[in-house]
């Protein structure tokens, strides 16, 4: 089985609903996706996927949806006054968890095509998230 690995860096805001820790607050991360594409042939090239590809495909995305913007919940009452604001924000069915933008970034990945198995999602310098398919 052959596996590549990109990581893409981006900022984002989040808060957690329902949660009794510091992190029921507005605050920020700089966070790092790690993506693993796995693999039991390679492509006429002689490569899972080419690196440019996934920067290309998925950071674009990341950059455009994801990057400074705040991750919130679509119940979370300060919303709809971000939005009157003028603020970016990305809309979540649920809680912007690190576990849920693994997720999130995984389903992108996949829905185009990539043969994603893994995304890990750095939070900060010690503490990530997995989300495998399979």
């Amino acid at each position: 089985m052959f596996r590549v690995t990109r990581e893409i860096t981006f900022c984002y805001g989040h808060r957690l609903l329902n949660y009794d820790g510091k992190c029921r607050h507005l605050h920020g991360h700089n966070g790092k996706a790690v993506l693993t594409l796995e693999s039991a042939e390679l492509d006429n090239l002689g490569m899972v996927m080419d690196f440019s590809r996934i920067k290309r495909v998925v950071q674009t995305w990341i950059d455009d949806n994801l990057d400074h913007r705040m991750l919130l919940h679509k119940d979370d009452p300060v919303l709809p006054f971000l939005r009157q604001q003028g603020e970016p924000v990305f809309v979540m069915d649920v809680n912007p968890t690190a576990e849920n933008i693994a997720k999130l970034i995984h389903d992108y990945a996949a829905a185009q095509g990539f043969p994603v198995t893994e995304v890990r999602l750095w939070e900060t310098e010690s503490c990530y998230a997995t989300y495998s398919s399979g």
